[in-house]
């Protein structure tokens, strides 16, 4: 990410505002409560492409847990009841799971818990950044796997209700893996509702003229650190343009970016709760 003199001056001053920010508001606020406080979001996705037979379908949207880094098994079971009291239509992961994979244990108990998770129309996942990083890319997947999650690894789906369905595709991680949109749309009916997971959210921008509708991310945690008028201070390549909430790329084409479950590099969130998302689908009449 290059940034210009004045971005670089401006990082540099909220960075330094953020620090005595934090010291002065709580350093075990940060640390200790707000990335235990979940929050929800909650969307209405009204178009007249989603077909009449999935008007008010549930999709529930999670993201960057990054499991080992101040996130732990307890806190992923708590995260899974809560989940399923949301009955969720399908279940969406966008990508790391796993802080470090070349350090973490992979204990059995993750398949265990991540097995509980229920939606009838399926529970599919993404690969991230953390994913593919310290070797974890087929250990992450055989994981998931286990645990009753699809991977669309540029691939896509027809998810059905009867003679009707709409499009559900995934890309690969854009930094570390090898990520094909031609490939994940390939054969796929151009006038049906498509839903499109991407790890990293700034990319939308490239997608501008697919039949993509929908485009869901994570990657950024929202910054994990934000700060009255200034906002968020850091973000990660391929999350600096679209950091978190909804974004109108085109008149036909909408991201909404998770700032995810759990933390990265800094395990501290201030003013940026974790959170999970709700997509209800509406049938719009034309």
């Amino acid at each position: 990410m290059n940034l210009t003199r004045r971005q670089f001056i401006k990082r540099i001053a909220a960075g330094a505002a953020g620090v005595v920010g934090i010291g002065a508001f709580g350093y075990s606020y940060a640390w200790y409560v707000e990335p235990r406080l979940l929050s929800r979001q909650a969307y209405v996705i009204e178009h007249p492409k989603v077909p009449r037979a999935f008007h008010n379908f549930k999709i529930l949207q999670f993201s960057d847990t990054h499991l080992g880094f101040h996130y732990d098994l307890d806190q992923l079971e708590k995260l899974v009841q809560t989940i399923n009291e949301e009955e969720p239509d399908m279940l969406l992961f966008t990508g790391d799971l796993v802080d470090e994979p070349q350090t973490y244990p992979f204990p059995p108990r993750l398949v265990e818990v991540l097995k509980k998770l229920q939606a009838p129309q399926g529970k599919y996942w993404i690969y991230g950044n953390h994913d593919h990083g310290g070797y974890g890319t087929e250990k992450i997947q055989q994981v998931m796997e286990a645990s009753g999650f699809q991977l669309l690894q540029n691939e896509h789906r027809s998810i059905k209700n009867g003679d009707t369905s709409f499009i559900l595709a995934g890309l690969d991680d854009v930094m570390l893996g090898k990520p094909d949109i031609a490939r994940a749309l390939y054969g796929a009916d151009e006038e049906r509702f498509t839903l499109l997971m991407v790890h990293e959210p700034d990319v939308a921008d490239r997608f501008a003229d697919r039949a993509v509708d929908l485009q869901l991310s994570g990657h950024s945690h929202g910054g994990q650190v934000q700060l009255p008028l200034i906002g968020h201070l850091i973000t990660p390549p391929y999350a600096d343009k679209y950091v978190e909430g909804h974004y109108a790329i085109t008149e036909d084409f909408d991201l909404y970016v998770s700032r995810g479950i759990g933390t990265t590099r800094l395990p501290y969130r201030f003013l940026c709760r974790p959170e999970y998302s709700v997509f209800q689908l509406k049938h719009q009449d034309t």
